[in-house]
């Protein structure tokens, strides 16, 4: 028996039990998947917060109300974040402005409205969060699962020899680790990504809060 032949990585995982086998193509495929929506919210929380620097940085430059709300019901469909929270509160202002409500009401209304769109938008950031946290606590139990199996079949083997040497041991004993090396593979980055970007949403977030209360007093001293 060639040890270190039967000790590669291909042929541990060629050679494992049929059990074994699924354990490992399980996490295989959730490591894959959990890197996709990693990437994917890396790319869309740092889009976020680009369009975010960039309306704040319009908002507060002193233009007109009524222009910045044209730019931004004209291009909805590449608004984000802040700007769609704006663009929510000042459109239900003006609408129960023009109905001479009083102004408790044309308030309540707006901070509703943006309110809404908030809890939008941070819902759209924490969007398969659940997922990488799930992957992160869950794939190490999965790969230990594949481990305890492999050692189990290992010492059923040996149970049919009469003399166990290294040789019998070592390549059910490996097997069964490659395992828990696998769940460890998926379960790491996972739970790197997931405090990052719940980090970094929480920040965006409190961004978003600030400026709706920022923007409510704004509308209340346009209402005097």
């Amino acid at each position: 028996m060639n040890v270190t032949e039967d000790l590669s990585i291909l042929s541990l995982i060629a050679n494992a039990s049929l059990l074994v086998k699924l354990v490992m193509a399980l996490l295989g495929t959730v490591s894959f998947m959990s890197w996709y929506w990693i990437f994917r919210k890396w790319f869309a929380i740092r889009d976020a917060k680009k369009k975010t620097d960039l309306f704040e940085r319009d908002f507060w430059s002193g233009g007109d109300l009524n222009a910045l709300y044209q730019s931004a019901a004209t291009s909805r469909h590449e608004a984000a974040g802040m700007e769609r929270i704006f663009e929510a509160g000042y459109r239900e202002f003006a609408k129960l402005r023009g109905k001479s409500l009083d102004h408790g009401a044309v308030m309540d209304g707006a901070r509703r409205a943006m309110r809404a769109t908030y809890q939008r938008e941070v819902d759209d950031l924490e969007a398969h969060l659940a997922f990488l946290a799930s992957v992160g606590s869950v794939s190490p139990y999965v790969g230990l699962f594949g481990t305890v199996w492999g050692i189990m079949n290992a010492f059923r083997g040996l149970s049919n020899v009469g003399s166990a040497t290294l040789a019998h041991v070592a390549p059910g004993i490996a097997e069964a680790l490659v395992a828990t090396a696998i769940g460890l593979f998926a379960a790491i980055p996972a739970v790197v990504a997931y405090n990052r970007f719940a980090h970094d949403i929480d920040r965006i977030a409190i961004r978003f809060e600030s400026f709706t209360e920022e923007f409510l007093n704004i509308l209340q001293r346009q209402l005097r």
